[in-house]
């Protein structure tokens, strides 16, 4: 029970760092435009709840959305901690 755990978070934090590196590249049409809407779908009811507690960091004209790095290392924590179980 606890390995179908520890698979299912680290496919999470997979889609997470893939979600992270895509945001980087705009949206083209093809089927990087799919997996990015997907990847959008899986994360972001993890994600939404720690954006409204900590709201993106204003630097200058941009900001700094910090919630994939709080859910990524509360997600590590998470598995190191089961992996011990």
């Amino acid at each position: 029970m606890i390995g179908l755990l520890l698979v299912l978070l680290q496919l999470f934090l997979l889609a997470l760092l893939a979600r992270i590196v895509l945001s980087w590249f705009p949206a083209t049409g093809g089927v990087l435009d799919g997996i990015q809407r997907f990847l959008f779908r899986i994360t972001e009811p993890v994600l939404a709840p720690v954006r409204a507690v900590l709201p993106p960091v204003r630097l200058g004209a941009m900001a700094l959305d910090l919630s994939p790095i709080v859910v990524f290392i509360v997600l590590q924590l998470l598995i190191s901690f089961l992996g011990r179980i």
